[in-house]
């Protein structure tokens, strides 16, 4: 399995979560994410899930955790990319991701968290 990436564009990350993450692989993401929203003092955080093709409990739960932890170090987070397959999914294990921004594609949800950030951009 390749592991998930990290990239920033100015002070958002793009986190690329791979397909079928093994649960340690998911645990070291988060915080791999935490490090890197200190490290680059960022303000958004992208999450893309458009290789996710299941989605189990465990998933959902680090999902959840990965967008906590973002609020809490103060960074606006969005995911983007969710397939239908998956998002029934997250409803019928009933995983639940209060207020959490989705966009449907990573421009769109770029576009958004850049808004989020700075409304006068």
């Amino acid at each position: 399995m390749a592991k998930s990436t990290i990239l920033r564009f100015e002070r958002i990350l793009v986190v690329t979560v791979q397909d079928d993450p093994s649960f340690s692989d998911a645990a070291d993401l988060v915080v791999e994410v935490g490090e890197a929203v200190t490290a680059n003092a960022a303000r958004g955080v992208l999450i893309d899930v458009s290789t996710l093709s299941l989605v189990d409990s465990y998933m959902g739960r680090m999902l959840g955790s990965l967008i906590g932890m973002t609020k809490l170090m103060g960074a606006e987070a969005v995911i983007a990319g969710i397939r239908p397959e998956v998002a029934i999914a997250m409803v019928e294990l009933g995983v639940d991701l209060p207020d959490v921004a989705t966009a449907l594609t990573v421009d769109i949800a770029m576009a958004a968290l850049r808004q989020r950030i700075d409304p006068r951009a």
